[in-house]
């Protein structure tokens, strides 16, 4: 360790370390603090993005709660293309999909949901391919709904594993692979997972059992 005897001497030390090691301790610093300020000014730009969103999604609920398909398509539209990576795009996508099924707008209510499928938001993408899989339950495509099932990745797709299994087993049914319906229905309960339907379901595949009527010699 060097020991400065006077004051002379530290202050030479110090104008030589500075001038060693100053020029990059004052780039650190400033890209320390255009790094922070960045970091601030994202984090308040989302939270804008995420609000004005949140405002506009308002309005979409209300415009489809007064009956205004117009208005809920111009809305829903403008939600995603201005503010395409928030989930409030998602949402008012799913909404508007809603919609246009109610309306029996079908094949629209499929085109906005297989869009919404390819999410990233694993729960939402989700909720998109259930309801996707739904309306080709309800407009015959067993087959295509079947394969859409199997291409689900069981690692983003768990908490909803009981949802996909009912559908599994109503798509079944809907092609008369009773048997295979059934084996669906029971793994979606052995899994926890409770539809009010469900055991209902499984009844109803469930063969009655031929009552038999003992052959009892009348009492003389």
């Amino acid at each position: 360790m060097e020991i400065y005897e006077t004051e002379e001497q530290q202050l030479e030390a110090v104008k030589r370390w500075l001038k060693e090691n100053g020029q990059s301790t004052i780039l650190g610093a400033i890209l320390g603090i255009a790094i922070i300020l960045g970091w601030n000014y994202w984090k308040e730009h989302k939270k804008t993005q995420a609000e004005q969103a949140s405002t506009l999604y308002s309005e979409l609920v209300q415009e489809i709660e007064a009956d205004k398909k117009d208005g809920a398509d111009k809305l829903a539209e403008r939600i995603k293309g201005e503010y395409p990576k928030t989930e409030y795009a998602i949402y008012s996508q799913l909404l508007l999909a809603k919609l246009k099924a109610e309306q029996g707008d079908l094949a629209g209510a499929k085109s906005i949901l297989t869009n919404v499928t390819a999410s990233s938001n694993n729960e939402l993408s989700n909720i998109a391919k259930i309801r996707l899989v739904r309306l080709m339950l309800a407009t015959g495509e067993y087959e295509k709904g079947l394969e859409l099932i199997n291409n689900v990745d069981p690692a983003t797709s768990a908490s909803f594993s009981g949802n996909y299994d009912e559908l599994v087993g109503d798509l079944y049914v809907a092609l008369d692979r009773l048997d295979q319906a059934r084996s669906s229905y029971q793994k979606a309960i052995e899994s926890g997972y409770r539809s009010p339907l469900l055991q209902i379901k499984i009844d109803d595949l469930t063969t009655p059992q031929k009552e038999i009527t003992p052959n009892v010699e009348p009492l003389k």
